[in-house]
């Protein structure tokens, strides 16, 4: 009777790790990001005056895979995942996930159809599977909250999917993605229901955790792609074997700054919050922030490996200075969501980077790349330094 409707809850003696299904899926979403990587190089390398139009339309397509991804991790944090229902909700993520992630290369022109209307098919096709599937259990109330919230962006995404006019598209998609982040965000606040988090009720800490930093370490994996298939399509050229270098090593400073103490203790400061919900809530923005910082770091990667001689385009250090930019920021948030604090080091490399790029535009690739290294270098130096001085912290979460 374990997996009756009844019983779809999490309960003490479900295991915390991930299971082999949501391993699965998380595959697709290493292709969506390759994918989304390949637009934003093409933007970069092909034609100056599109990089800000294409970092827009990149982003739109990047909300919209992370908040499918989000709602079906928090719910199998929520729900006992090897519940045959929730099983199939899994497959019918990764069946619409797949799909959109092969529409994301053209998803502003000619498949912006077919990603849209997967999208909306998806969000709400699953949600109602769920909830007849069930028979309204555990919580028909919440079906409703998200179908509600749901239904005020669907009209905005398929419009937007079918119109000609790419700014027209862009201005739909942009508020389509403010409605779907705020309901989140808000726990989908619905007239005469009012709001509820997913996983208020209960919600396996360790799970989540663990959900998120598998979901960076996918970032990371999907960075050493690009390294990878850079480098192998080169010459070969002193050059380029120290940009190939460069960017790795870069990769490992953005792991080592990510699970120095704070992202390590994600479960601990979720069990410990005294709004889990809401920390696990903000534990996703601040993830999502890194992520897009980690895939915009990898497309620096890409330039200054691809061409790490000569003139350095403005619109280069958006990738070479920006992705880390972004990292960082996302990164001082989950340390103030686990420790209620930010290091100085944090703010420092912020900083430092604001303060380098008059300089870092009379650069070349390569080195505008290395000054990005050095700086993620005195970071993760401050970290080990901290960490050598003081005794090993508990999460003190502020919420």
């Amino acid at each position: 009777m374990r997996n009756t409707p009844d019983r779809l809850l999490r309960s003490e003696a479900t295991r915390q790790r991930a299971t082999f299904l949501e391993l699965f899926l998380d595959l697709v979403f290493v292709f969506a990001l390759t994918r989304i990587s390949a637009r934003l190089i093409a933007d970069f390398t092909d034609g100056q005056s599109g990089v800000y139009a294409g970092l827009g339309q990149a982003l739109l397509l990047f909300l919209a895979l992370w908040a499918v991804w989000s709602v079906t991790v928090w719910s199998t944090s929520w729900l006992d995942p090897d519940a045959p229902i929730v099983q199939t909700v899994i497959i019918m993520t990764l069946v619409g996930a797949m799909t959109m992630a092969v529409a994301v290369p053209h998803g502003f022109g000619a498949r912006a159809s077919l990603f849209a209307i997967t999208l909306v098919t998806l969000q709400i096709g699953r949600v109602v599977f769920f909830h007849v599937a069930g028979h309204g259990r555990p919580d028909p109330q919440q079906s409703i909250r998200i179908l509600f919230w749901f239904g005020l962006s669907a009209p905005l995404w398929v419009s937007g999917g079918l119109v000609n006019d790419g700014t027209v598209r862009g201005a739909l998609w942009t508020l389509a993605v403010l409605i779907d982040y705020a309901g989140l965000f808000l726990g989908w606040p619905t007239p005469r229901l009012g709001a509820q988090r997913l996983g208020v009720q209960m919600i396996a800490a360790e799970h989540l955790a663990e959900r998120y930093q598998q979901f960076l370490l996918i970032a990371l994996g999907e960075a050493i792609f690009v390294i990878g298939l850079a480098f192998s399509g080169s010459e070969f050229h002193t050059d380029q074997t120290g940009g190939f270098v460069l960017a790795l090593a870069s990769t490992v400073l953005l792991w080592r700054i990510y699970f120095h103490v704070a992202g390590g203790m994600l479960g601990t400061a979720v069990d410990r919050s005294r709004n889990p919900a809401r920390l696990a809530t903000d534990m996703a923005f601040a993830h999502m922030v890194m992520i897009a910082g980690i895939v915009l770091t990898g497309v620096g990667f890409e330039l200054f490996i691809a061409e790490p001689l000569g003139h350095l385009p403005a619109t280069w250090l958006i990738a070479i200075f920006g992705g880390p930019v972004l990292f960082l920021a996302g990164r001082s948030a989950l340390e103030y969501q686990v420790f209620g604090r930010v290091s100085r080091s944090r703010l420092a490399g912020l900083l430092a980077f604001g303060l380098l790029i008059p300089a870092a535009l009379h650069l070349q690739p390569l080195t505008a790349g290395a000054v990005a290294a050095v700086v993620l270098l005195g970071v993760a130096g401050a970290d080990a330094r901290r960490s050598l001085r003081r005794s090993p912290e508990t999460p003190t979460p502020p919420y």
